[in-house]
Formats: C-alpha cells, sequence, structure tokens
C-alpha cells in the first residue's frame, strides 16, 4: 500500500463508526425520498397551483426554480454557518424546516406565500445533502460505505419512480394542498424517524470557506465536480423533452409515454445499485462505463431509437446508466477528499443543482432555436466531455 492509500484508509477509519447503523442509513434514504419528491412534486401540479392562485403555468414553475436554485446556495453555505453543531441536530432540524415549509405551502393563501414556502424548502434541500451524501461514511464500516451510499441514494430513484408519480395523483385526486399536507406529514415522519435511530454526529471538521477552496486543488474533486456538471447538465437539457423525443423521433403513443417513463425510474434504481456493488471494486472503471454509456445512449437515439422498440430498449439503457451518477459521483467525492468529506460533497450538491437548473434552460433554449434532436446531440457531447475528465484522473491512487 502507498502512503497516499494509507493516509486515505486512516482518514476513512478514523470517521468509520464502531458498529454499523444500518436503520439510520435507511432513514437517511427515506429523508432523500423526501427531498426529491418535494422538489419535483410541483411539476404535475402547475395546472391546478395555477388555476387556484391565478397565475400562469409558466410562473407557476417557479416552485421547480427556486427550490432548485436555493438549495444550490444553501448547500455550501449551511455547513459554514452551522459551524461545529452536532450533524445529527442539523439534519434534525432541517427536516423540521421541511415539515412547515410543506405545511406552509398547503396553507398558503396566495402565489407569493407559495413561493416564499418553496425558499425554506430549497434551504431544507441543501442543507441536508450536503451532510446527507457524505454521511455513509459516519454510519458503517469503511467496507459497507459504497452499499450504504447505495442504499442512501436509493431514495433519489424511488423518489422518481413512487413518489412524485403517487403525489401527482393524489393532487389531481383530492386538490393540490392535501399533496402538500402530506409532503409535510411525510417530513414529519422522517423527522421522528432519523430521532429514533440516529447516532450522535460530532463535526469532524468543520467546513470553512478556505475549506471549500482547498478542494480544487485536489485533482479528483475537481474532475468529480466538473463530470458532475457535465454529465447532469446534459443530461437534463435531454430529459426535460424527452416525451417529445420519444413521440416525434420514436413513433411513441402518447399513452405509452407514463409507463416508458416509470420504466426509466424503474431501471435508475437497478443502475443504482448495480454501481454501488461495482464501486466497491473498480470506482474509476465504474465511473468511467456510466459516462460512455450515457454519450452512447443519448445520439444513439437519432440513428437506432426511430422505431418505438428501439426507442424503449434505448430509454431503459439510459435509465439504467444515469441511475448509477449520483452514488458513482458522491462515492468518487468521499475517496478522493477522504479527509473533508462534507466540504467536497457540498460543493458536489450545489454544482448538481445547478446544472439541473442550467440542463433545462439551455435544452429548451436549444429546442426552441434549433431542433429537438439538438438536446440529444448536447446530452451525449457533454457526456462524452465528461468521460474524457474521468480518464484523466485514472493515475489518481484513491480511485484504484
Amino acid at each position: 500500500m502507498t502512503t497516499t492509500e494509507q493516509g486515505t484508509a486512516q482518514a476513512t477509519d478514523q470517521q468509520a463508526p464502531q458498529r454499523s447503523h444500518w436503520l439510520a442509513v435507511t432513514a437517511v434514504a427515506l429523508g432523500t425520498f423526501l427531498l426529491v419528491t418535494a422538489e419535483q412534486l410541483p411539476i404535475g401540479l402547475l395546472t391546478g397551483v395555477g388555476s387556484a392562485l391565478s397565475v400562469s403555468e409558466g410562473t407557476a414553475g417557479l416552485m421547480v426554480t427556486v427550490p432548485s436554485l436555493v438549495a444550490a446556495i444553501a448547500a455550501p453555505l449551511v455547513p459554514i454557518l452551522v459551524g461545529e453543531m452536532d450533524r445529527r441536530l442539523l439534519l434534525l432540524g432541517l427536516m423540521g424546516l421541511m415539515t412547515l415549509a410543506n405545511l406552509a405551502s398547503a396553507l398558503a393563501p396566495n402565489f407569493a406565500v407559495l413561493v416564499s414556502s418553496r425558499v425554506l424548502v430549497g434551504v431544507a434541500i441543501g442543507g441536508f445533502w450536503a451532510v446527507a451524501s457524505g454521511l455513509a461514511v459516519r454510519l458503517v464500516a469503511t467496507a459497507n460505505v459504497p452499499r450504504a451510499t447505495a442504499i442512501i441514494f436509493g431514495g433519489v430513484g424511488a423518489a422518481n419512480v413512487f413518489g412524485v408519480p403517487i403525489g401527482t395523483l393524489l393532487g389531481e385526486l383530492t386538490g393540490w394542498r392535501i399533496a402538500f399536507a402530506t409532503l409535510s406529514a411525510l417530513a414529519l415522519v422522517t423527522l421522528l424517524a432519523l430521532l429514533t435511530v440516529l447516532p450522535p454526529l460530532t463535526a469532524t471538521r468543520p467546513v470553512r470557506p478556505r475549506l471549500l477552496a482547498e478542494q480544487f486543488r485536489n485533482q479528483g474533486v475537481r474532475v468529480g465536480i466538473l463530470a458532475t456538471f457535465l454529465i447532469v447538465t446534459g443530461h437534463f437539457s435531454a430529459y426535460t423533452f424527452v416525451s417529445p423525443a420519444l413521440q416525434e423521433l420514436s413513433g411513441i403513443d402518447e399513452r405509452l409515454v407514463g409507463p416508458l417513463l416509470f420504466g426509466f425510474g424503474l431501471a435508475g434504481m437497478v443502475g443504482n445499485f448495480v454501481a454501488g456493488a461495482a464501486l466497491a471494486r473498480r470506482p474509476h472503471r465504474t465511473v468511467l462505463v456510466i459516462t460512455l454509456t450515457l454519450a452512447a445512449t443519448m445520439p444513439l437515439y437519432l440513428l437506432l431509437g426511430r422505431g418505438p422498440v428501439g426507442g424503449a430498449a434505448l430509454l431503459i439503457a439510459w435509465g439504467l446508466a444515469f441511475g448509477g451518477v449520483s452514488v458513482s459521483l458522491q462515492t468518487l467525492m468521499i475517496k478522493t477528499a477522504p479527509q473533508a468529506v462534507e466540504a467536497a460533497s457540498a460543493l458536489w450538491v450545489s454544482v448538481f443543482n445547478l446544472s439541473i437548473g442550467l440542463g433545462a434552460l439551455t435544452g429548451g433554449v436549444i429546442v426552441d432555436s434549433l431542433a429537438l434532436q439538438g438536446v440529444l446531440w448536447l446530452g451525449g457531447a457533454c457526456a462524452l466531455a465528461a468521460a474524457l475528465a474521468v480518464w484523466s484522473a485514472r493515475t489518481d491512487e484513491n480511485l484504484r
């Protein structure tokens, strides 16, 4: 073992608990499920909210844009502001904020109050993610970190497959206020679960602005941040318009789009756990395979996706690959910055959220000014650039 590898192992082992807290891992996964559901649920409620509060659907879209942008700012800012606060108390406080924010959304008398409540949701999302994304090293033995990280990020796939569709259906059947009230109740359940099973989590190294800046001197962190920016921007520039792509390019009936997107989500859940298992053995190769698969899948729509069978098959392959993105890139952050996991994770979460908004915005511009095919080319090009960045880190001993 080299000196670098010894230092990495020692830093990780110092954070590893005496025993694994798998119930705590499950509770944090419930938290990620709630966060993603809360962030994306308004997509399915735009019409109802717009009609009830007398705003256009475009204006109602601020319910999605605002928390994403706020989360990008909150991810590095919240850890800095709380200093040495026990991370258990921080997570409980943020989940309490999520409970109150969604209750405020449910009771909002006008759109201004509703958007204000979504600002609070963004703070909770960014702060919770910044801590939770790298929490596996604090909850389980070192050898189990990839599996625990996969479980935590399994909440993301579950939200896309179950949380958002069920929440949207609930809103359609009972009204959007009931959907937000249900989110508040789920946040309260998550709060109680975290209170029950989460152990004390003393801050091992408080996050300071200088510590955040120092992360950019680390090649692995730079590569991870760049790859995240490219992959997430490219993905959302294309995936935002996946429904018209399936209909116009693949000739798939509109009634089948919903079930196919459900299949995309299921494939993403599978990809998350497959990547988690592979990361324990070959982290660098796993990330590289994921990026190359994404680089090939999106542009191939223009060649092999011109029919329903090809379009559906490529969508599932796309979902399988993208499902492994979060867990693989977060594991990269943990392995390349073992002594500053929270700082590196905060930067990663910030870039991830910014890239979601940038990708959707860029995709919209391309679709309106060029053509639908343009977003697929952009998605593939971004993923290919990310693969080249990941390949450049092949000599990083922490990733072997």
